[in-house]
């Protein structure tokens, strides 16, 4: 794979016609609840590259939704996996020992930030350590009740879906869930929800908590924990200012609160730190990580402090949580990004972020660009003082870009993701933002926007 392309190259129509065979094959017999914004087929991949059955070369700015932290089939990483293939497949940490999961454990413990030794319990995905994370609550406070934010993803398992209030479809169908959750509002600041301006505001958003939901809703002293996503992903890729994070700890603290950062998506280096609520200085109770971990094995981590996982033994299990193979995958996975990966998530992201910004001067059609690293959103309306979300054009730009030979995804209703392997280098950045221009512009194009001259 030495001679594998490190920019995208169209050669077909797309989807090309081997990729329809597949897509037709998919119909018959794969769940139809999956969404497809456009019709990719993966066929091989490497570094930020992927190509389909027909050819076709794509640049990846989406990294199988910000997952292949270290690129498709890091070196590194595939020779950890068939080195621990060749020695031990499964055994299950539920029942027994085995070296992977114990060196994968002590390198996240190291990675993740606190005082005092802290314990890992592994699972298969993010909504796997979430509802770790709501048992753990349950079980250290013998509280019931539970915060969490609209806009918020936690997760599609019934626990983890209680906490979420990112689009009603999610939800849709699968009442009753979990009980005991109370939804308030982020601080989504491009949008404040009480029509305040960040840097004037009196974190209402706070005060809410404070002064309403505990005064008038739930006692404080029955609430578990409160879960945050310091940056929310399905949500729109909002970042949460830096003192609503610190309010959120002080609240939590004040009242016997577990704070639940969920860094699934934001995890793992790919704010430039290894956990997005770092950019805050903010320490959570509990941590919940998935997506990056493992560079693409199903993997996911609860990590807490001893005095917080302190549970007795059959409290909690899985099977296949920890496998030998994914565990092995994250050791080499956390030793890249923290050697290297997470400096170069800061300095692309930089650039990315200044070079958006200026993008924005020129299209009033972006309202917004914001995020830390390389966790950007970039949302579009119709107009940019009334702020009104202009979903099509989001959608058109994706489909655009896939047909330019860019992978992207949609966050939220009208925000554009940008979450790449944290390998990405500048010229791939530069690319990026080529493609990004010239798929804008035709979708204003296709959708009949007038006001540009092109």
């Amino acid at each position: 794979m030495s001679d594998f392309p490190t920019m995208p190259a169209i050669v077909t129509e797309l989807p090309g016609p081997k990729a329809k065979k597949l897509i037709a094959r998919d119909a018959k017999h794969v769940s139809p609840s999956y969404t497809r914004g456009y019709p990719l087929v993966a066929q091989e991949a490497r570094g930020a590259i992927v190509k389909d059955p027909d050819g076709n070369a794509f640049l990846d700015f989406a990294a199988g939704i910000a997952v292949v932290s270290t690129g498709h089939c890091h070196p590194e990483v595939v020779a950890a996996i068939k080195d621990q293939a060749d020695r031990l497949l499964h055994i299950s940490g539920t029942d027994f020992y085995y070296t992977a999961q114990v060196e994968a454990a002590e390198s996240v413990a190291a990675l993740v930030p606190g005082k005092g030794t802290k314990r890992v319990f592994f699972g298969n995905s993010g909504a796997e350590a979430i509802e770790c994370a709501i048992k753990l609550a349950k079980y250290k406070t013998g509280r019931k009740r539970f915060i969490a934010f609209y806009g918020a993803f936690h997760g599609r398992t019934t626990g983890a879906l209680a906490l979420t209030a990112s689009k009603a479809g999610q939800r849709e169908h699968f009442f009753p869930m979990m009980d005991g959750v109370t939804h308030v509002p982020y601080a989504y600041c491009y949008r404040c929800p009480y029509g305040q301006t960040y840097g004037k505001c009196k974190m209402e958003c706070l005060t809410f908590i404070t002064e309403t939901v505990f005064k008038t809703l739930v006692p404080p002293s029955e609430v578990a924990a409160l879960f945050v996503e310091p940056i929310q992903g399905e949500g729109g890729y909002v970042p949460a200012p830096p003192e609503f994070l610190q309010g959120l700890r002080k609240i939590c603290d004040k009242h016997g609160i577990l704070m639940v950062a969920d860094e699934v998506q934001s995890g793992v280096g790919r704010t430039g730190k290894f956990l997005a609520m770092e950019h805050a200085g903010v320490t959570a109770d509990i941590v919940c990580l998935a997506k990056g971990i493992a560079s693409g094995l199903p993997l996911s981590a609860c990590v807490a402090p001893d005095a917080i996982m302190d549970w007795k033994p059959g409290s909690h299990a899985s099977t296949f949580g920890g496998n030998p193979l994914s565990t092995a995958a994250a050791r080499a996975t956390l030793r890249l990004v923290k050697d290297e990966l997470m400096a170069n998530a800061q300095s692309q992201g930089e650039f990315l972020l200044h070079e958006l910004k200026g993008m924005m001067a020129k299209y009033d059609v972006i309202g917004d660009v914001r995020g830390k690293g390389l966790m950007i959103g970039v949302e579009f309306v119709k107009d940019r003082a009334e702020k009104e979300r202009f979903p099509e054009l989001r959608d058109a730009i994706e489909l655009c870009c896939f047909e330019n030979g860019l992978l992207t995804l949609g966050a939220g209703p009208n925000t554009l993701r940008i979450c790449p392997p944290l390998i990405i280098d500048r010229s791939q950045a530069k690319r990026f933002l080529e493609i990004l221009e010239k798929s804008l512009q035709a979708a204003l194009k296709k959708l009949g926007y007038k006001g540009y001259p092109f």
